[in-house]
């Protein structure tokens, strides 16, 4: 074994632990790959920085940009809003025709856009009729997965392996390619949910409409206090800061004496007998008692609007997965400057915590009680890092250029499907269309863009070419001829699905790919068979991913607002994984001859 072989086994080692842990952010990792391969000499650097020019980074890229335009069309809210009258009615046949919509959106756009719009939507609705959101969040994602496997740009993997694939001088997939098989699972994965999956989740969040404060449990955290006559902030400007240095405190609002239901900004003066409202707990209030000139107002039972006077919005919103604030401290983001907010709680990998915020590091999929300004709501919504999940019709939709964006997309569809041109060249021309004709500026393509992802494929998709390059993609291959060769074929291929399934359940979709899609073009090679069987087993297995809340950035995104444990998805998605599995191994080489 020479030592490019030993050294990127090394690297794939490191990998698999970078991206399975905490330690960097997992573009960070990918970058920490490249480097190492340059470092070593192993790869050129034209080699290594080939990730950047790779179609299938230019193309995701690009598609980030057109679902942007489409969501800034509000036509998925009308739709929402549309399901939402529906389903108070007919529940059922119209969850059904909800779940079938967003499975055909999320097969042409990016869906996490589609959940992210439709998460409050869910809500409302489970609100509406008396059922826990629960029951209804994690079929919205599910179904959100299941149509984005369908199409070439239906997710992010299904281009990168057909780059990967096309890399290595076999043909790429044509942008219904990926639909037989993703029908099939489409198919099985409803009847599995509508016959057990839907009955079997558990109803976390509360059945009845009800009030942030109570689902965040703020009634012990929230306190008004009264500015004594002997204080000495009496006729000057509150300095928040200064009153609560070094207390876990904030204060949210100054009630005025003179006005008894108006909230006031803190730029005003104090007088005697305003009211201070305090997040915090009852430890740190005494710690701030020390003053002697405040004094406890009697307390009553908190509600929302309590916290919603006048300007003021209370306001749940979850971390998107993959943003740009994961692994950062919650005191890092001045949540005041940047959106007129203040964090009041958060649910962080499915625990409540009130105190003690600034401490915790953020993650894909928690879900925070923010009180803010309602002027700054568009700000907020407006920032890719999170999803508003209690406020709906907050985006201000361009309709006017839904007709424009639809017909954009179309082309960008159409011409690629009927092979007059790749996707790689329609992809970008349809932002480009799309900033010409005003449908989007400038800074939302670039905005809308998940540049972590993008840094991803920069970083690992040399990776790969060095498995190539080194010999230790073969050396991988026939190691997994020799176990499985009696078996047949057939087995092999389950084999790479079932191992892509576990993988991707500890690191994302597009790593698992960019590192399993070589290998198994190199089995497929040594074995004398059909590439696109093999690597389309790894790319259905990566997306079809339901164990986790963390193994599809889908899942994530509804783990906080649905307030599920872990298990949940383990409960639900372990036998649905299995299914998909049986499916994959008996199906696949039907539709793709091996």
């Amino acid at each position: 074994m020479s030592f490019e072989i030993i050294f990127v086994f090394g690297l794939l080692g490191l990998a698999l632990f970078l991206f399975a842990t905490d330690y960097v952010s997992f573009d960070v990792a990918a970058i920490i790959l490249l480097v190492c391969l340059l470092a070593s000499g192993i790869l050129t650097p034209e080699e290594g920085f080939s990730g950047a020019s790779n179609p299938a980074t230019i193309t995701i890229a690009a598609m980030f940009a057109i679902s942007e335009g489409l969501r800034r069309t509000g036509l998925l809210n009308k739709a929402g809003n549309f399901f939402c009258d529906k389903m108070e009615d007919r529940f059922w046949p119209w969850l059904l025709v909800m779940l079938l919509f967003v499975s055909f959106a999320s097969s042409f756009m990016n869906n996490t856009a589609v959940i992210m719009i439709f998460i409050p939507v869910v809500i409302d609705i489970a609100n509406r009729i008396g059922i826990s959101p629960s029951k209804l969040l994690m079929p919205l994602s599910f179904a959100g997965i299941f149509g984005g496997i369908s199409t070439l740009i239906g997710t992010s993997t299904n281009l990168l392996v057909s780059s990967i694939v096309e890399e290595r001088g076999a043909a790429g997939f044509d942008m219904f390619d990926f639909s037989a098989m993703g029908l099939v699972f489409l198919g099985a994965g409803f009847i599995y949910m509508f016959l057990y999956g839907i009955k079997a989740i558990p109803s976390r969040r509360k059945e009845e409409e009800s009030e942030l404060t109570s689902e965040f449990e703020m009634a012990e955290y929230l306190t008004d206090l009264r500015v004594k006559s002997n204080s000495d902030l009496i006729g000057n400007v509150l300095d928040t800061g200064e009153l609560t240095r070094e207390l876990d405190l904030d204060v949210l609002r100054i009630f005025k004496s003179e006005h008894d239901s108006s909230a006031q900004r803190s730029e005003v003066k104090i007088q005697e007998d305003d009211l201070l409202r305090i997040r915090g707990s009852a430890d740190e209030i005494e710690k701030l008692l020390r003053r002697e000139d405040l004094a406890f107002q009697p307390p009553h039972e908190w509600m929302d609007t309590d916290l919603k006077h006048g300007r003021d919005a209370l306001v749940e919103a979850a971390v998107a997965p993959e943003s740009s604030l994961e692994g950062r401290k919650l005191s890092d983001i001045d949540f005041g400057e940047r959106f007129g907010a203040v964090p009041l709680a958060i649910r962080h990998h499915g625990r409540l915590q009130q105190e003690k915020l600034g401490d915790v590091k953020l993650s894909g999929g928690d879900a925070m009680l923010l009180n803010m300004s309602k002027e700054r709501i568009q700000d907020l919504n407006n920032d890719p890092a999170f999803v508003i999940t209690s406020e709906l019709d907050v985006l201000r939709p361009r309709t006017e250029k839904t007709p424009v964006v639809l017909t954009i997309l179309a082309l960008v569809v159409g011409i690629a499907a009927l092979g007059l041109a790749p996707i790689v060249v329609t992809a970008p021309a349809g932002v480009i269309a799309m900033i010409i004709t005003n449908c989007i500026s400038t800074e939302e393509a670039y905005t809308a863009i998940n540049w972590k992802i993008i840094m991803l494929l920069v970083g690992v998709l040399p990776l790969g070419t060095a498995i190539d390059k080194t010999g230790a993609g073969a050396m991988i291959a026939e190691t997994m001829i020799i176990l499985l060769q009696d078996f047949g074929p057939v087995a092999i291929m389950s084999g790479f699905y079932l191992l892509t399934t576990v993988i991707t359940s500890i690191i994302s979709t597009n790593a698992s790919v960019a590192l399993l899609a070589p290998i198994a073009v190199e089995v497929a090679g040594q074995i004398g068979v059909n590439t696109e069987p093999m690597v389309l087993a790894v790319s259905y297995a990566a997306c079809l991913t339901f164990i986790t809340p963390f193994g599809h950035h889908a899942n994530t995104l509804i783990y906080g607002p649905g307030q599920y444990e872990f298990t949940d998805f383990t409960k639900i998605g372990l036998p649905l994984n299995l299914l998909f599995w049986i499916l994959a191994t008996l199906l696949i080489p039907v539709v793709w001859p091996l």
